[in-house]
């Protein structure tokens, strides 16, 4: 049986023999890719190859690249051990060309190291194209692969993209029949997720470019990039059907086994396997240079690792476990990655550090379980107080703590834990006490532990009845409100909308059921408590609002509507953003009122007009289109495992509501028929997405740094802003005697004559100006100070603009000199003057137009020493500038 180790030296010697040049691993930490945490795929090394951007002296390369994928868009922590192939580190097989070979030799390569190298039987193989990647699907007939195992797919899983940017492109995949007695079935079928056909092989045929805005190009060669991973074609040969069942992982999966003295294979089999993959990963990061942390990389480094050593907890490890395994590892794959032997006193002091810090925090919140018990009777019950003291220091659960205590048949005291936990909300209620609505934070708090949550119906109603359960008035709970009086009312039911997510409080009004004619206005509705209570901001009409009343509810339908419209169009903007700039685009704020939206997203430059019209475009696309808006409940981790954009920097509970709307054509990054848009959202939205009605932008602007902020209106406002838009123009047409169509050309034509004008105009008054002609002010007067030559005048007509040419015309005329020129420009002084360059070394022209500004009213100026402008608040003292101007000439 070929060893792991056999199978990545076959890899790589076979493609060696067809003239690629063995590269090494590159580290974890990429180096040339900042929008990645760790290296995830055998081509990240190369990317700047694919680009051209690199140039090395091949261009034909092979490798076994260590990734790990535990932390962003590639995350496989969470399914480690439970599944038979989810690894945080993997090697990936790899070769690639860069503007050498392309498809006509990368499908052979791979069929005859397949079928040849590896002896895997053809018949058990079936390929998969890209559905328009008709170059490729006769390729594999030729190398005789049957058109019946060749499946074209129209979804990304056949379209590779490391990321948001870089090289991408079709691809071709190669995968393994397990047979009929697997459940399963080919790629493209409803059972393709089962174990019978199993990837083994991925050809990406490096085409394209995607950058940063959305747009897409053809690179300038074609290149190859493949990734097969070592493990899964290790079990495939190995005749496993589990990759920790491969010679390497049982080697780890032993070692964990004997360390811990626990069957491999028995009960602790689960544990065993996290162990054996976190050791892989956590040894290789240290010894890249990744140290635990808080933050960032060293962060995903902790939490796998603490992972690995609960589960070793689990196992019954009484002593750090992980550091022991370390050795093994490094005889397993020492060899082949020789950093490992290197860092390796390191990766084992780093382990038994962390671990010690671990069991640490476990030992302590036992010892403390084991002091309580030892001072109460055999049969007394855990305090509630001790039991709260592991929750809220250990992170020690309550029934955690019950089922150590059902070990000693002892009980906990849960009428005092619950005790423990009201008395730490109160602590937090009082940690919101200050000024303003802050201050009335107690109050809500106080109605949030004797009335619960308020019941919200507005999902599916906008009419409904409800009970008064409380009464606020400038933040104190009373008993009725009289008629004009305003304050909130809290009910045990509502369909009022309370201001979040963006999305602005529902209006509307209240009226008593016994008498439709009394009741209230109600003019904003509030999230209280933390969001458990929703309050209503009333002012009473007629009678009076007590506690107990029963009364019909009634939001503003108009204005929920609009409000729905812009919300429903946000999410629509949101992602039409991320089709047009890339998928950098997420949300950093929202404004859903019922007369405008205000999306604000992260983007480092001002929008073209281009792009600002191709997002308003498809916006429209998908109103036009009516699709049903669905919305579904689900867990935050089944939501983003379906591609649900969540908020940036928003806590979810247990369950989200996901929003789902519009139907991909095919024309953007997603497969025809995929959901546009789907993200995690609480705010009402509409029921088609027809009913939006219209899309119109009114601008982009920059909301902080690397943040932009669109604005935009949608249905009757939208309408009622383009007709505006529209006589607007028919008055400008009118005024042009041109029609609308014509007048952005008669327009442009003005402005051109304008400037030609401008140009003329300036000209000509430069010209007076040298000629002394009138209205242009006195004539230069020529002077010897010190024996250097000064010309100064003073000029009305002209602009500060037009000195600096005229000052080089003077100079040119002197030959050697100063030149100083003041003009009364508009009740203003403007000052210029130069100094000719023989004369730089002994004067400085910003010197001179200090001296000047300061007796014209003004103060500084600057430029360089040969020209320097300034200004003043009158040219009034004319003369005394130009005496100043003398002195400082004098004083050299």
């Amino acid at each position: 049986m070929a060893s792991l180790n056999d199978i990545r030296s076959t890899f790589l010697t076979y493609f060696e023999k067809q003239g690629h040049e063995v590269v090494s691993s590159s580290p974890l930490v990429p180096r040339n890719d900042p929008t990645l945490m760790f290296v995830n795929s055998g081509m990240v090394q190369f990317k700047n190859l694919f680009t051209g951007v690199e140039k090395r002296d091949y261009n034909r390369a092979t490798t076994s690249q260590k990734c790990v994928r535990a932390g962003g868009k590639h995350n496989d922590l969470d399914n480690v051990g439970y599944t038979a192939r989810h690894h945080t580190f993997f090697e990936m097989l790899g070769n690639f060309s860069f503007g050498d070979y392309f498809k006509t030799d990368a499908i052979p390569f791979a069929w005859e190291l397949i079928t040849k190298e590896f002896g895997i039987d053809p018949k058990r193989l079936l390929t998969t194209v890209y559905h328009t990647d008709d170059e490729a699907f006769e390729i594999w007939k030729k190398v005789g692969v049957p058109e019946d195992r060749i499946i074209r797919i129209a979804t990304s899983d056949n379209f590779w993209q490391m990321g948001p940017t870089g090289p991408c492109g079709p691809c071709t995949e190669i995968f393994y029949d397990h047979g009929d007695h697997i459940w399963g079935g080919p790629p493209g079928s409803a059972d393709e997720d089962g174990d019978r056909f199993i990837e083994i092989w991925n050809v990406v045929f490096m085409q394209n470019e995607q950058f940063e805005d959305g747009s897409m190009k053809a690179l300038d060669m074609q290149s190859i990039d493949t990734g097969m991973g070592l493990e899964r074609i290790g079990a495939l040969l190995q005749g496993k059907h589990d990759n920790y069942d491969t010679d390497l992982m049982r080697s780890l999966i032993e070692a964990s086994a004997d360390a811990a003295s626990v069957d491999p294979d028995g009960p602790g089999k689960m544990h065993h396997r996290v162990i054996a993959d976190h050791l892989r990963s956590t040894s290789f990061l240290i010894a890249d240079g990744v140290m635990p942390s808080n933050d960032g990389r060293g962060y995903v480094l902790r939490r796998i690792m603490r992972r690995a050593m609960r589960h070793a907890h689990l196992l019954g490890a009484q002593d750090p476990m992980m550091y022991r395994l370390v050795p093994a590892l490094v005889r397993q794959m020492g060899q082949a990655y020789p950093e490992l032997g290197r860092a390796q006193a390191l990766i084992e002091e780093t382990l038994r550090s962390e671990e010690t810090r671990f069991k640490a925090t476990l030992d302590r919140g036992l010892k403390l379980l084991d002091d309580e018990l030892a001072g109460l009777d055999a049969d007394a019950p855990l305090p509630g107080a001790a039991a709260f003291k592991l929750y809220d220091t250990f992170g020690f659960p309550l029934d955690l703590t019950q089922d150590a205590l059902r070990e000693k048949n002892r009980t906990v005291d849960v009428d005092g834990f619950d005790t423990a936990m009201q008395e730490q909300k109160a602590r937090a209620r009082a940690a919101w006490s200050g000024s303003g609505e802050a201050a009335d934070a107690t109050v809500w708090f106080d109605i949030a532990d004797s009335h619960g949550a308020t019941d919200f119906l507005g999902y599916d109603t906008e009419t409904a009845e409800g009970q008064v359960l409380a009464l606020v008035v400038d933040g104190n709970a009373v008993d009725t409100l009289a008629e004009g009086q305003s304050g909130w009312v809290v009910l045990n039911q509502t369909p009022f909308y309370g201001e979040s997510g963006g999305q602005v409080g529902d209006t509307g009004w209240l009226r008593r059921l016994e008498n439709e004619d009394e009741g209230a206005t109600v003019t904003d509705t509030q999230k209280m408590a933390g969001g458990k209570v929703l309050a209503h901001l009333v002012t009473v009409d007629r009678g009076a609002l007590s506690i107990g009343d029963a009364l019909q509810l009634e939001v503003d339908h108009t204005r929920r509507s609009a409000i729905r419209a812009n919300h429903s169009a946000t999410h629509l903007l949101h992602e039409a953003l991320r089709e047009a700039l890339g998928d950098h685009v997420a949300q950093r704020g929202s404004l859903n009122a019922p007369d405008r939206l205000r999306f604000d997203f992260s983007h480092g430059q001002a929008l073209s007009p281009e792009q600002l019209r191709a997002v308003e475009r498809d916006v429209n696309g998908f109103i036009r289109q009516n699709a049903a808006v669905s919305t579904r409940i689900m867990t935050p981790d089944d939501a983003r495992a379906i591609g649900a954009q969540a908020l940036f920097g928003e806590k979810y509970g247990d369950e989200v509501r996901v929003v789902s709307m519009g139907v991909q054509s095919g024309s953007g990054k997603g497969a025809e028929g995929q959901t546009y848009s789907i993200e995690l959202c609480g705010g009402t939205h509409v029921g088609q997405t027809g009913d939006i009605g219209l899309f119109v932008t009114l601008g982009d602007s920059a909301s902080s740094a690397g943040v932009r902020r669109i604005e935009a209106l949608t249905g009757a406002a939208a309408f009622e802003y383009l007709t505006q838009q529209d006589h607007r123009l028919a008055e400008v047409a009118g005024a042009l005697k041109a029609s609308a169509v014509d007048v952005p050309g008669r327009v442009k034509a003005l402005l051109d004559d304008r400037k030609r004008l401008e140009g003329e105009v300036a000209q000509l008054r430069r010209e007076l100006a040298m000629a002394g002609g009138a209205g242009q002010g006195t004539g230069a007067e020529s002077r010897e100070i010190n024996g250097i030559k000064l010309v100064a005048q003073v000029l009305t007509g002209v602009t500060g603009k037009d000195l600096p040419p005229l000052i080089d015309e003077h100079k040119g005329r002197i030959g050697s000199g100063v030149v100083l020129l003041i003009a009364d420009a508009g009740g203003k002084a403007a000052v210029a003057a130069g100094v000719t360059d023989d004369l730089k070394g002994a004067l400085s022209a910003v010197d001179i137009v200090k001296a000047a500004v300061a007796e014209l009213g003004g103060k500084g100026g600057g430029g360089r020493p040969d020209m320097a402008q300034g200004g003043g608040a009158s040219a009034d003292n004319a003369e005394a500038a130009i005496k100043a101007a003398e002195a400082v000439i004098e004083g050299i």
